[in-house]
């Protein structure tokens, strides 16, 4: 698979990584066996990225990534993140980031993360001491690049003031794309993206249904997106762009995908899947050609995003 640039201080990783949150978490009871075998087809198709949190399972994500890439790990590039709580808080203070980053090594039985996240902003903990605390951090060898979660251009400025600011992470897809209002400062200060959720949190795959049909520990049960009214705009034009993938012999993932790539070249997307299957699906996008044409009718079908907001509400991320 083609490797991409994520920012100026010497990330490299393939074109498309993998999201590992929903092995453990939001999308219903799991088998941990089941995505570690996903997460090394990932691998087996050229995957290099591979993305957690401490707050995926609350630790049990981190484990089965690290026993995943086991075998494989100076070959690869561990994300994973701090700065959530297990009461629906956030804690930045920089003892609570040693403390994060210690266990997250254990779990994932490493000597050092690639990449460390702040999953969101900590009010109570200016953004200087989090870059401080994870310089120190990086410095020490625990930590190669620092990266920054659902953050806007003020917050990016003075974290990169005291530590280079290697990568922003927040979703952006053919249903998301608030994040382009940032591209000219990702440009300006070298700061390349990592794009979760890139297929509309599982919509853009085209195997869905209403919200009241999924378990209760799934998310989409209360996603806006799924909800009635938004649920059918969505649906008919995932339809619509499924006919237009077909006519050019892809699916609607990877025609969501191959978008994605044609956005930036400092963009890496990390779908997810609990499916091996899916994986080597997914993988097949990077290989995909949109034309300019490909490019017009795909606007012409989504020329705004999808239909409902991005979290319920209350459970915005700040942006700022």
């Amino acid at each position: 698979m083609q490797q991409r640039a994520l920012g100026k201080n010497g990330l490299t990783t393939s074109a498309l990584g993998f999201g590992a949150m929903g092995i453990s978490s939001s999308y219903g009871a799991a088998d941990e066996d089941a995505g570690i075998a996903t997460i090394r087809r990932a691998y087996d198709e050229g995957v290099t990225l591979f993305d957690t949190a401490e707050s995926y399972g609350w630790g049990a994500n981190e484990v089965v990534v690290g026993r995943a890439v086991k075998s494989f790990r100076d070959e690869v590039v561990i994300a994973t993140k701090f700065g959530l709580t297990p009461d629906n808080g956030v804690n930045s203070r920089p003892a609570h980031i040693r403390e994060v980053v210690e266990r997250s090594l254990q779990r994932l039985d490493v000597d050092h993360i690639d990449v460390l996240y702040q999953h969101r902003i900590d009010p109570e903990v200016p953004i200087e001491e989090v870059a401080g605390a994870v310089k120190e951090l990086v410095e020490a060898g625990t930590v190669r690049w620092f990266g920054l979660s659902e953050v806007g251009a003020t917050t990016l400025r003075r974290a990169g003031a005291v530590l280079p600011v290697s990568v922003l992470q927040t979703e952006y897809s053919l249903f998301e794309r608030d994040v382009e209002s940032l591209f000219p400062t990702l440009h300006e200060l070298g700061i390349g993206l990592v794009a979760y959720s890139p297929l509309g949190r599982g919509f853009l795959t085209g195997a869905v249904k209403p919200a009241a049909e999924y378990d209760e520990d799934d998310y989409r049960r209360r996603d806006p997106r799924w909800q009635p009214g938004a649920f059918e705009q969505n649906l008919r034009a995932t339809q619509e762009l499924t006919r237009f993938a077909e006519s050019r012999g892809v699916t609607v993932a990877q025609l969501a995908l191959a978008w994605l790539l044609t956005r930036g070249e400092n963009i890496v997307p990390i779908p997810g899947t609990r499916s091996p299957g899916r994986v080597t699906e997914n993988a097949a996008a990077a290989s995909v050609i949109l034309s300019a044409a490909d490019l017009a009718r795909i606007e012409e079908i989504l020329p705004g995003g999808g239909f409902g907001s991005r979290y319920p509400d209350g459970h915005l991320p700040v942006w700022e």
